[in-house]
Formats: structure tokens, C-alpha cells, sequence
């Protein structure tokens, strides 16, 4: 076999980013017996393979969708998977993002660490590869059965990342998320019952297809209603988003890095494929809408009044995802435009503000002289503030603005609420935001440690992304019209995965 034909990329290669994780982490503890140091390098190593088979698939594929039916069989039997521009943006996001703020790396291989440290590294790093596992699956399953086994996984997942860390704080917050998760995955699990009694499979190209006939009544709202809350619960969606300031405030900063700015997004695509392929009617749409309004309003306002910088990332993380439900639940290619720019801009600046919270984890007035200790870190705080808050010309300006426009030429009273309410926590947001900054460059003889290395550096290459889209706007925002346009596209969706646009009920 020639080298060429290793490094070929074919559609069947889209179930290893996967396995490839889900395998290691079943291997984990096992080999952490054998050597440590092995297993302390498996997971980095499974990370950047699965980025490597992601990227490769993209390039020499390119964005035209395709489908990888495992087992061979034809949907809507078996396992579908279905991936298009964006499903393979987000699905190279989670290796790559589970790579920059690993959990897994720390001391766990140095010569004084103990066999309990060592267990418990292993332990750690197999719950961050069925994440990483997981979340890759969300992005690209094809069938509602598989989205919601991927869902549970990275709930289960999620549960052990919070509480290993063994404070009773993060035990007690662990135990709070895990019952507001269950309620969610139990309003989920009833949503898809009644779909599937409605339409008789579980296939979301199938389901597209009967939609029109079968779930445009009052019973298919509902539907959507239970899966929403259910699926909102990890996409920290109001009010089922209670869970978010003590699990982000008691686990460890780099597993709420992932948690907020990776994980949450990925539940959001769920919904917005559910939205796009099942659910195009404007009741839908418009439940998106309050729901995201109650959001940014709640999730600023606490954001505001918060003592602690974790509890204010937090706080904010959730006004922010309100921010993105807004976006989608704008009609027409505009909404997805700015739901897409909006989701990655959180993605990347609420991940790396996360990763300064390993050190700043205090409260904020202990914050005080940062910016003596560290100008980098505090400089690198002020332009994720000023993106975050829509200060052009940084991306973060043009995806509010764009929520903005769509929501004025949308007209309703509705929509006009929700630009007034993104307006005034723009400016509620503005304020805590630059409070903290003030405090960053204030007086301090004793200042807080700067972050480690590793977390400084990885919120400075955020921020160098953050500038490249700032300097490269044009190409950015080419790339993102052409993402909506295709998560937009239902019809090609459907002729992806039934050429024959033929609705089997089989």
C-alpha cells in the first residue's frame, strides 16, 4: 500500500474521530498501570490525530455534505452520520479546544507523584476523551437516537470532570447539574417520543420530510418545546441554566473552558439543525427568541452584581448563549449568519477568558495590580472585554451588529424587545467589564499571581485569532455566509441522505 493511499481521505474516516477517543479513554486506566508516562501522553496524541483526520477530511473533500452510513446499512436504518462545512467546523474545534486547555496536563508523571495521583490523572483523562468523543458526535450524528446517546455521554462525562477535583463545593454543584441534567435529558427523551410517534423514525432527513404534514400542529410544537428545554440544558439556555455559576465557579478553569466555550456550542447545533430540518415554522423561531431575551438580560445583570471573576464569566457566559439563541431565531440566512458568528466569537473569547481564571480565581478585588504582575494577560483581558461588549473594529462588533440589523428589518414587537434588551445589557455588560479593568491597572503591592505559562499562552493565541479575523474581516465573513447557507439548506440535506427524495417509513 503506498504512502499516498494512507494519507488519502475518504468519507469512512469520519467514525475515527470518534472511536479513536472513545477507544483510548477504555484504555486509559490500564495502560496509566503499565506506564504513566504513556498514558499521560495517549490522550494529547489521540487529540491531534483527531484534528489531523477532521482537517483532512475538509480539504480534500471540501464543503459539498456528505454521509457515512456505518455498519452499511442504508438510512433510516443504522447509524447515520452527516457532515457538511459546518459540522466539520465544529467537530475540528473539539479536538483542538479539548487539546489547548487538556486537563492532563500536569504532574501526574513527575518523579514524586504518588500512585493516587497517577489513578487519578488516568481517571481524569478518560473522562475528557469521552467528552472530546462525545461532542464529536453531536456534531456529526444524523439521527436523533445517536444525538441523544452522544448527549448523555458528554453528561456523564461532564459530571466526573467537575467533581474530580474532590472539594465539597464541587461535589455539591456536581449534584445540583446532575439533577437539572436528568430533568432535561428526561424532557428530551419525551420530546422525541412523540416525534417518533408522529413520524415513525428517528432519521432528521426523514423526519424533514414528513414534517411538513405530520409535525406542523400544536403536537409538533410541543415536540420541540421538551427537546429544547432538554437539549438547552448544555447549551446553558434560560431557565434550565441554574447549574452554570456554581459548576464553572467549583471545577477546575480549564474543564470550564470547555465546558462554556466548547461544549455549550455544540448542544446549540443541535437545536438549530432540529430548528432548520423539523421546525421551520415561526412559532418555533419565536419561543427561541424569549428565551434567548430572558437570557442575556438574567445572565448580564448577575454577571453585574458577581464578587468572584469564575461566578462573572459565568454569569456572562449565559448572557452571551442567550445572545446566540436571538441570532438563530432570526428568520433567513441573515439569522444564521449571525448566530454562526456570534457562537464562534463566544467560542473563542469565553474559552480563553476561562483560561486566565486558572489563576484569577478569586474574587475581584484581589485582582487588584494584575496588570503589574502581568501587562500580557491584562492587555489580553481587555480585548476579549472590548470584542465581547461590540467595540469596533473587532469581531465581536460585526456579529452584534448583525444580530441587530436582522432583528430591525425583522420589525416585529417582538423583535424590537429583544434588540432593546441586547442594547441595554450591551451596556450593563460594559460596565462590569471595565470595572474589572480598572481594577487590572489600580494600585496593588501585592498583587495576584500571573497565570501559568501554558494558560497565558494559549489565551494569547485566542487573541491573535481574534485579531487575524479582525484584520481579515472580508474573507471571515465570506467563509461564515457560506456556512449559513448550507446549515440553512434543508433541501440539500434531505438529497444528501436520500438521493431519491422518497420518504420510507421502513
Amino acid at each position: 500500500m503506498s504512502l499516498s493511499t494512507w494519507f488519502a481521505a475518504s468519507p469512512g474516516q469520519l467514525i475515527l474521530p470518534v472511536v479513536l477517543p472513545l477507544l483510548a479513554a477504555f484504555l486509559m486506566q490500564p495502560l496509566a498501570r503499565v506506564s504513566a508516562a504513556l498514558a499521560h501522553g495517549l490522550g494529547p496524541l489521540v487529540l491531534i490525530l483527531s484534528a489531523w483526520i477532521i482537517a483532512q477530511l475538509w480539504i480534500q473533500l471540501g464543503d459539498a455534505p456528505f454521509t457515512l452510513a456505518i455498519g452499511g446499512f442504508a438510512p433510516p436504518l443504522g447509524i447515520l452520520f452527516y457532515a457538511d462545512g459546518v459540522a466539520l467546523l465544529f467537530a475540528l474545534a473539539v479536538p483542538v479546544f479539548a487539546l489547548l486547555f487538556w486537563p492532563g496536563f500536569g504532574s501526574a508523571t513527575d518523579p514524586g507523584s504518588s500512585e493516587t495521583d497517577r489513578e487519578q490523572a488516568a481517571r481524569r483523562d478518560a473522562l475528557a476523551l469521552l467528552l472530546v468523543a462525545a461532542t464529536t458526535g453531536l456534531a456529526l450524528s444524523g439521527d436523533l437516537f445517536n444525538i441523544y446517546v452522544f448527549y448523555e455521554l458528554a453528561a456523564v462525562a461532564s459530571f466526573g470532570l467537575v467533581a474530580l477535583s474532590g472539594t465539597g463545593r464541587a461535589q455539591v454543584a456536581t449534584f445540583r447539574y446532575l439533577m437539572i441534567s436528568a430533568f432535561g435529558s428526561v424532557l428530551a427523551l419525551v420530546g422525541i417520543a412523540i416525534l417518533y410517534m408522529q413520524t415513525g423514525t428517528l432519521n432528521l432527513a426523514q423526519i424533514a420530510q414528513l414534517a411538513p404534514e405530520t409535525l406542523n400542529n400544536p403536537i409538533g410544537l410541543a415536540s420541540f418545546a421538551l427537546m429544547l428545554i432538554g437539549f438547552g440544558v448544555k447549551a446553558e439556555l434560560f431557565p434550565v441554566n441554574t447549574w452554570v455559576p456554581e459548576v464553572y465557579a467549583g471545577a477546575p478553569a480549564r474543564v470550564s473552558a470547555l465546558l462554556a466555550g466548547l461544549v455549550s456550542k455544540l448542544a446549540v447545533l443541535v437545536i438549530i439543525r432540529l430548528l432548520v430540518l423539523i421546525f421551520p415554522q415561526p412559532e418555533a423561531a419565536q419561543m427561541l427568541l424569549v428565551l434567548g431575551v430572558l437570557g442575556v438580560l438574567t445572565g448580564e445583570f448577575a454577571a453585574w452584581r458577581a464578587k468572584d471573576f469564575p461566578r462573572m464569566l459565568a454569569f456572562s457566559s449565559i448572557g452571551q448563549l442567550g445572545l446566540v439563541f436571538i441570532a438563530f431565531s432570526i428568520g433567513g440566512e441573515i439569522g444564521l449568519l449571525a448566530g454562526l458568528a456570534v457562537a464562534l466569537h463566544h467560542l473563542i473569547v469565553k474559552s480563553a477568558l476561562f483560561g486566565l481564571a486558572v489563576r484569577w480565581n478569586g474574587s475581584l478585588e484581589a485582582l487588584a495590580g494584575a496588570a503589574r504582575s502581568s501587562p500580557l494577560a491584562a492587555g489580553l483581558f481587555v480585548l476579549f472585554a472590548l470584542s465581547l461588549i461590540g467595540v469596533p473594529p473587532l469581531p465581536g462588533f460585526w456579529a452584534k451588529l448583525t444580530v441587530l440589523l436582522g432583528l430591525a428589518e425583522g420589525g416585529t414587537l417582538l423583535d424590537l424587545t429583544a434588540l432593546m434588551a441586547i442594547l441595554l445589557a450591551t451596556a450593563v455588560e460594559a460596565s462590569y467589564l471595565f470595572r474589572v479593568a480598572i481594577r487590572l491597572y489600580g494600585d496593588n503591592p501585592d498583587p495576584v499571581a500571573p497565570p501559568a505559562r501554558r494558560d497565558l499562552g494559549v489565551a494569547a493565541l485566542l487573541g491573535a485569532v481574534l485579531v487575524a479575523a479582525t484584520l481579515g474581516l472580508q474573507p471571515v465573513a465570506d467563509r461564515l455566509s457560506a456556512g449559513a447557507a448550507q446549515l440553512g439548506d434543508r433541501a440539500t440535506y434531505i438529497e444528501t441522505v436520500f438521493p431519491s427524495h422518497v420518504a420510507r417509513k421502513d
